[in-house]
This record gives structure tokens, sequence and C-alpha cells, in this order.
């Protein structure tokens, strides 16, 4: 059975991730993104300010849901990360292939250049699911091991 956070990671497509400004302000945005387990893949402009910011300090906050059709349904994901630019080769073309499959629109554009665009993975540290099919305001948290 797949853990139930991974599980709602799984089937969305959009998340807001917040990184920290110069002035150490947070700022949010939301992105497409693809997983594979906890680690997230993400494409942005290395012209963006959350580049520079993930570049200075590498610390993020992810926020996952849907829209529910009621309170009960409430389902979502929220996690502390580490984020980088993926350099690796191999792991650039798995992070785009994720990417594509959750996004077809963005096999339009063929696999980001060096030079502009920048794909990116935030590996999840500490992690809350919100869940109230199991009452009003029920959370549990957890750590993710250096493993995974």
């Amino acid at each position: 059975m797949l853990q139930p956070a991974i599980e709602i990671l799984d089937n969305q497509r959009m998340m807001a991730i917040s990184t920290v400004r110069p002035d150490g302000w947070p700022q949010t945005t939301i992105v497409g993104y693809a997983n594979e387990g906890w680690r997230i893949y993400f494409a942005i402009f290395r012209s963006s300010q959350k580049f520079a910011n993930i570049q200075r300090d590498d610390r993020v906050s992810i926020a996952v849901t849907s829209e529910p059709h009621s309170l009960g349904e409430i389902k979502a994901v929220y996690a502390g990360a580490h984020a980088a630019e993926v350099l690796d080769e191999k792991e650039r073309l798995l992070a785009w292939q994720l990417l594509t499959e959750r996004h077809p629109n963005l096999a339009d554009f063929g696999p980001p250049g060096m030079s502009d665009e920048a794909l990116m993975r935030a590996d999840c540290k500490y992690v809350s699911m919100l869940d109230y099919s199991k009452g009003i305001g029920h959370t549990e948290a957890l750590t993710v091991g250096e493993t995974g």
C-alpha cells in the first residue's frame, strides 16, 4: 500500500512552492510538477526570482491539494524540502519523462536546454498530510529519511 501522502502527490499536477527571498520574506508561486515518491520535479526559468532564491537558500515549502466537493473530502500534502537543479543527464531525462507524462502539453516544447530553463528537484523532508475524511482537522506528520 502506498503512503497516503504519496498517493496525493501522484494524483495531482500543480503545487504551490514557497522560496525564501533575499529579505527573508517568503515568495509563493504555482508550478506544474511530477514526482517519483518523495522526490518532486519541476521546471523553471533561470531568470526567475524562484531560481535565484533556491540558488541562495535551498529550503522550500510545497503544498499540493485538489478542490474538494465537500469539507470532508479535503486531502492535502505540505512539505518542507530541499531543492536543487538537476544536472545529471540521466536524471534530467527521467525528470523530463515524468513531467511530460503528467503534463503532455510540455512535450511540444521539447526538453529544456541548460541556457534558459532549469529542471529542478525538491526532496521532501518534513511532511504533513491533511485528511478530513478521518475527521475535520486530522493531520499526520512524518520526517522522510535520507533513503526516502
